[in-house]
């Protein structure tokens, strides 16, 4: 089984595919013997990018650790069992279990079948609360790396503007030694110095610093320097030198009254919801599809997409941070829809997972605001303090950028609402209800932002919107399903966006057709994408493309 990749599409075996409970991979492998001596100071990692959903891991037979949820990475260190078993080959195993329950994240639950006349015994399904299929596997490179005894364990940045000058204050933590040296260096894009330092926490000025811009805000998006810390230390073999290298961009976000800025300037969220899906590979990663997708997304003139709904590869956030592309990170808080997942033990794994996302992506320029849940039951009375609870503690964790959820429930009875910085709202007028009724969408589209917008006075993004269309079906008029009905309803979303001041942004639903779970209401997947699985254009890609150029266009920023 090749990794990284889903597995259920990789083999001809229907059991597979839809596959629930334990699979196990092993590999072995020769590892370099100066990590396997006795005398030996550096750590050895192993280190899982995701594997879905709850992974258990043995080297040699040994088990190391447990990790509960997929879509991020976790690691532990090996260096004790290698020595014991040194001249040896290494066995690595990890079981992989996409078993959802009403307490994990993303939640579900298993249904046993009853009824002998139908079921065979001990037949069950695994239900799910959200639109996407359910892949499972390990998603994410493993890899082993090592460090010295002494080691550079974590760099937290968070970056400032004074007038034209950059302010990079940052802290290092450092483990194993008490007595250390460090040096902190910025460079920039050619490599030469731009500020220098000699603590694990301090502050840099860069004077005329570059800024990291969105693409399409300005000529020279996504900019990015170079922070250099090495740490030098003793042990009783002599020095140790730690050295990491962090990207870094010099920006800002704040939210002024019905703005969201960055650098001070407004800022416009024209862009996509997407999945990590593709043929075969399912959720693994693949380079050349990662690729693909950033210069279809250049090409479309978006700026911005939300991870929908759950955090995306890091290769994938190192190149949004690379080309300017800003995220609005979401955690895989998404189908939570019953009573018994607003607990405590739900709660308590949910603030684990947003600890795990800021700490991963903390330092990213591209990140500018955390979102916690997609559709959740908000209307909920447990809603109110469980929400509350996430969204404070991410702020705690992280209180440079706004924090929201995506919301589906009605304005007036969403408990979680008054503790989001941004209200990012889901709807899909003439589709799910009022099917084929183009002529309702304005109407109902106008009075979602008022209402909301009256009761909150919070900047608004249409987080979610679209249709379903076939490729190729066409009709004039138009019919749900045709190229058409899609176009015009993008159309009619538009021309309500552009009257509303507060609306700071426009995500479609969705970048891609892409996978589901089989049903009467899917053929093959869900396909509101406005390029198909296989990343082919429909006529709605034209449209958006061309009101994101001329949106790009009015800003006044891009030249």
């Amino acid at each position: 089984m090749p990794v990284p990749a889903s597995y259920n599409d990789i083999t001809q075996d229907i059991s597979l595919r839809d596959f629930i409970g334990w699979v196990w991979y092993e590999k072995e492998i020769w590892l370099p013997s100066r990590w396997e001596e006795k005398t030996a100071s550096s750590r050895v990692m192993l280190r899982v990018g995701s594997a879905h959903y709850f992974s258990v891991i043995w080297v040699n037979g040994i088990q190391v650790m447990e990790h509960e949820g997929g879509h991020l990475p976790f690691e532990t260190e090996i260096s004790n069992i290698l020595k014991d078993s040194a001249g040896s080959l290494c066995r690595i195993t990890i079981a992989v279990n996409n078993t959802l329950t009403l307490h994990t994240l993303p939640p579900g639950t298993i249904q046993f079948m009853e009824d002998g006349t139908r079921y065979p015994k001990g037949y069950f399904v695994q239900n799910i609360e959200f639109d996407f299929f359910n892949y499972a596997g390990i998603h994410r490179p493993v890899v082993l790396y090592t460090t010295p005894g002494i080691y550079i364990d974590d760099i937290t940045v968070i970056t400032d503007t004074d007038g034209n000058t950059g302010i990079i204050n940052y802290v290092v933590s450092v483990v194993g030694s008490e007595s250390y040296s460090v040096s902190v260096t910025l460079r920039d894009r050619q490599g030469q110095v731009a500020a220098h330092g000699v603590e694990t926490s301090g502050h840099l000025v860069v004077p005329d610093a570059k800024l990291w811009w969105p693409y399409l805000m300005h000529e020279d998006p996504g900019y990015l320097y170079s922070l250099e810390v090495m740490i030098l230390a003793k042990n009783g073999n002599g020095s140790v030198e730690d050295i990491y290298v962090l990207p870094v961009g010099i920006r800002t976000v704040h939210i002024s009254g019905d703005q969201f800025l960055i650098n001070g300037k407004p800022f416009y969220f024209h862009g996509v919801n997407k999945h990590e899906d593709y043929d075969v590979r399912g959720k693994g990663l693949d380079w050349s599809l990662i690729v693909k997708d950033f210069n279809l997304l250049k090409w479309l003139g978006a700026n911005s997409f939300r991870t929908s709904h759950y955090p995306y590869a890091e290769e994938i956030m190192d190149l949004c941070d690379k080309y300017g592309i800003v995220v609005i990170d979401e955690c895989p808080g998404v189908g939570i829809k019953y009573a018994e997942s607003f607990g405590n033990q739900s709660l308590n794994h949910h603030l684990t997972v947003m600890e795990e996302l800021v700490r991963r992506d903390k330092n990213r320029p591209s990140v500018v605001m955390w979102s916690v849940a997609n559709e959740p039951a908000s209307q909920l009375p447990a809603a109110g303090y469980y929400f509350k609870t996430v969204i404070g503690y991410t702020k705690q964790l992280d209180p440079t950028r706004p924090v929201t959820y995506v919301s589906n429930a009605n304005y007036e009875h969403d408990q979680g609402a008054p503790y989001v910085d941004v209200i990012c709202v889901n709807s899909y007028f003439s589709w799910y209800h009022d099917a084929g009724h183009l002529e309702v969408i304005q109407l109902q589209l106008n009075n979602q932002f008022d209402l909301w917008y009256e009761k909150y006075q919070k900047p608004m993004i249409q987080s979610e919107y679209g249709a379903d269309t076939i490729p190729g079906f066409h009709s004039d008029p138009p019919l749900m399903f045709t190229e058409e009905y899609q176009r015009i309803v993008l159309e009619n979303y538009h021309a309500v966006f552009d009257q509303k001041k507060f609306v700071i942004g426009e995500l479609i639903w969705n970048f891609a057709d892409f996978m589901t779970a089989q049903s009467v209401t899917r053929v093959v997947g869900n396909k509101k994408g406005i390029f198909t699985r296989q990343r082919q254009p429909k006529s709605s890609a034209y449209i958006l493309r061309d009101r994101y150029l001329k949106l790009a266009n009015s800003t006044g920023l891009f030249k």
